[in-house]
């Protein structure tokens, strides 16, 4: 019984501590909690051409969902969000992850910033 304890707690911490905890992108970290996620940083990991010359007073949106990791649908794509946000020049990229329980619920969200 107390091996059976062990081995499961050994097993939880591994998954814990080998990346599950946290995505790791060029850019950095982004922090995922396994409980409740809410984090927005920048998307420094996307290989993007920015205008640092654009106004950055339109923002357009893409999301896509997840559901106990075995459905998934949207478009989170930085055309979509530039789409929707009626966006031609883009000065910034932010990307959002919102999470609940080890992905039953997950959301990840593109921000474009342009004009």
């Amino acid at each position: 019984m107390k091996k059976g304890i062990f081995l499961a707690a050994a097993v939880m911490s591994a998954s814990l501590l080998s990346g599950c905890a946290t995505n790791m992108f060029p850019g950095g970290p982004t922090p995922a909690g396994v409980v409740f996620t809410n984090v927005k940083s920048p998307a420094q990991h996307l290989a993007l051409a920015t205008d640092a010359q654009a106004n950055p007073m339109k923002v357009g949106k893409a999301s896509a969902s997840a559901v106990l990791g075995l459905f998934a649908t949207g478009d989170n794509s930085i055309s979509a969000a530039m789409k929707n946000g009626a966006i031609n020049r883009v000065h910034h990229v932010d990307h959002e992850v919102n999470s609940f329980l080890f992905g039953l619920w997950l959301q990840d969200t593109t921000y474009v910033y342009g004009e």
